[in-house]
């Protein structure tokens, strides 16, 4: 199948494009969907959540089975152990993934427990990641109570998801950099804030200090000469 503009003078067409069978169609699908939830507001910025800076509970809704779901595990332990993940299984592909996604988006939400939610899968064509241009996967992302991070496919992939999440990432990887702080940085920061406080501690005793001594020194001068006055008694 393909798309053909006209016919050339010897009676052939001309191809613009050609694309597997069916695959014209899920793009048309996939705009026709964009237009319609883009005009809906789904994707207005303006509605989009910050993430929480230091959150305790992140939930995850993946695959159990494959690198996903590790990969996450792995960044977020290297970065800050300190969160707990809270995975939410279902099938990323195939048939049933759409309404798998949106019940592990729920359960998540009626578990309250996660401060921010991660949306992810692996890479693969456009019929794998499919289940992520579902119009019921959009709008269970947009009804989220908890902000959304997708993590779809690979950082060329974009899916409707990608565009109603509060924020997309690159890579699964990617969303867990960036649902949690670096320990590294923040123990840097912790460093410097104790060496501010020093530095402030040091040059407020100095400053007593100081004072102290100007005022241990005009006592000093305010008290009667016992020498002047012994021998005045002794007169």
């Amino acid at each position: 199948n393909g798309q053909y503009s006209h016919f050339t003078h010897k009676g052939r067409y001309a191809v613009d494009i050609a694309m597997p069978e069916g695959l014209g169609e899920l793009h048309l699908e996939l705009e026709r969907l964009r237009l319609q939830l883009g005009e809906e507001g789904l994707f207005e910025e303006t509605r989009k959540r910050p993430l929480p800076e230091f959150p305790s509970v992140v939930g995850v809704v993946t695959s159990p089975a494959g690198a996903v779901f590790h990969d996450i595990q792995s960044v977020i332990q290297r970065r800050y152990p300190l969160v707990e993940l809270v995975l939410s299984p279902t099938v990323v592909q195939g048939p049933n993934a759409a309404e798998g996604v949106v019940a592990a988006l729920d359960a998540l939400n009626r578990d309250g427990r996660a401060d921010v939610i991660i949306v992810a899968r692996g890479g693969g064509s456009l019929e794998d990641l499919w289940p992520f241009n579902e119009e019921v996967v959009a709008r269970a992302i947009y009804a989220s109570r908890t902000p959304v991070v997708s993590a779809i496919g690979h950082e060329t992939d974009f899916t409707i998801a990608d565009q109603v999440a509060d924020v997309r990432a690159p890579t699964p990887s990617a969303a867990a950099e960036l649902v949690v702080p670096d320990r590294e940085n923040l123990l840097r920061q912790l460093d410097e804030l104790a060496e501010d406080s020093h530095r402030a501690i040091y040059y407020q005793l100095e400053n007593r200090r100081a004072l102290l001594s100007a005022l241990v020194r005009r006592m000093d001068s305010g008290l009667p000469n016992l020498e002047v006055w012994r021998r005045r008694v002794n007169d």
